[in-house]
């Protein structure tokens, strides 16, 4: 019986050939995974990266990370499909540098999920029950409509979340199972743009509306190196390159995946374009590194409280609709660490059963631990997430070692590796200097 079953499941990494993918997903699924796993926490540091850089020089990022967001899965699918090539990342990085090359790839993607991940479950219960932070603490919605009781505390909201809303999720076994509710994430992403631009219009007519900067504001910086701490927000703000193979497998038409890609990083950079143009318009420079946070009885806007809490349950569903695209992601690599050469994972199902909860009890548990991350998700977006989407398809590249790359590619290639270490470094050292000198934390704080 077991047997059987086992057959009859869908694979979680369907059977790869060429030309071909592993079942009958279409390029509207993928878009809708696509741009899932695009749009997740580092929509909301997007405002406060336009209030470290201003409008323009953030537009400019933002297309700038998208079109090498573009460039560097072309590369992965590229050596992916060279002679029926592994269908996987960290196939393609163990085809170019062997098992060790394999294992840091599953160890960087695991470590950046995870961190994502419990920012997720840490938003969620900063909406539902309110922030943990003493001195700038926030209502959450329930605490506003209910007052404080055992069933708002954010333990038990974040439990109830955890177990009964995220788990049947998590459970699922194939990617492409996602779509619809990766299609109703995005367009809860879409009426959290929406709200936000309607509150912004709002505050112009009513006068109360704090005109956004084009430019950087050179005075309120200890250093013009700390504009490049904004950097690493967008580059985690398109860190997705984990999944397009699993959803790529999946699709009818491999070929459709440069297509899908494309139009989910258009999509989302127009989102996160409208987003951090209406948030900053809206707060100005009082916008927070999470400006949900803003979305509270003191962000002075004007506007019926229900709209600004409609606001942020939008954007707090919409990170549990994410959360298992992500998940899957990190169950996947934390498998092949755990178990390298071991039977497929969607049919053992003891196996898969056993790591999801495994994996759920531990991100429960570092999201009740740590009150806030937002430091921590600064410093992955510089180490592992520029690994991840820049720096390891470039050594790819320049490996070569199918022998396939052209003069151009390498010199993109070295291109994307170059401005990576270099923006990086520069952000982290940014970073240790404002922790040490005891200045605001991230993508810099409410203004003083």
């Amino acid at each position: 019986m077991g047997k059987r079953a086992a057959a009859d499941e869908p694979l979680l990494l369907p059977e790869f050939s060429c030309g071909h993918g592993g079942g009958g997903a279409s390029v509207s699924g993928a878009v809708f995974n696509l741009s899932t796993s695009i749009i997740g926490a580092g929509i909301m540091s997007i405002p406060a990266a336009m209030r470290v850089l201003g409008v323009a020089p953030t537009l400019v990022l933002i297309a700038a990370a998208a079109l090498l967001s573009d460039v560097s899965v072309e590369f992965m699918l590229r050596y992916t499909g060279w002679a029926c090539g592994p269908p996987s990342y960290a196939g393609v990085m163990g085809d170019a540098f062997g098992r060790a090359g394999a294992a840091a790839l599953n160890v960087f993607v695991a470590f950046t999920t995870a961190g994502t991940l419990v920012v997720y479950l840490i938003i969620i219960g900063d909406v539902m029950s309110g922030t943990a932070g003493a001195g700038d603490e926030h209502a959450g919605v329930l605490g506003e409509l209910f007052g404080a009781r055992w069933w708002t505390e954010r333990e038990f909201v974040m439990l109830v979340t955890a177990v009964v809303v995220l788990l049947p999720l998590v459970l699922l076994r194939r990617v492409d199972s996602l779509r619809y509710t990766s299609a109703v994430s995005i367009l809860l992403a879409a009426v959290f743009m929406l709200i936000t631009m309607g509150i912004a219009v709002y505050t112009i007519f009513s006068g109360t509306a704090k005109m956004p900067r084009m430019l950087p504001d050179f005075s309120r910086l200890s250093s013009p190196f700390e504009l490049f701490t904004a950097v690493p927000v967008i580059v985690v703000a398109f860190t997705f390159h984990f999944n397009v193979h699993p959803i790529r497998a999946e699709l009818s038409k491999t070929s459709d995946m440069k297509s899908a890609v494309r139009i989910s990083l258009v999509l989302c950079s127009v989102i996160y374009a409208a987003v951090g143009f209406f948030g900053f318009l809206l707060f100005g420079d009082a916008t927070m590194p999470d400006v949900l946070a803003n979305f509270d009885r003191s962000s002075g806007s004007g506007v019926p409280q229900a709209l600004n809490d409609a606001a942020r349950l939008s954007y707090a569903l919409h990170l549990v609709l994410v959360f298992p695209l992500l998940h899957y992601s990190l169950r996947v690599n934390v498998d092949e660490l755990l178990f390298p050469g071991g039977r497929p994972l969607a049919t053992d199902t003891r196996r898969f059963v056993a790591l999801t909860a495994a994996l759920m009890a531990a991100l429960y548990v570092l999201a009740i631990a740590i009150p806030s991350i937002w430091t921590l998700f600064q410093y992955t977006g510089s180490t592992f997430a520029v690994c991840i989407s820049l720096i390891f398809p470039g050594a790819i590249v320049l490996r070569d070692v199918h022998g396939i790359a052209k003069r151009k590619d390498k010199a993109m290639a070295a291109t994307m590796i170059i401005l990576a270490v270099i923006t990086s470094s520069i952000a982290i050292a940014s970073n240790i200097m404002s922790s040490i000198s005891g200045d605001a934390e991230g993508v810099r704080a409410v203004a003083s």
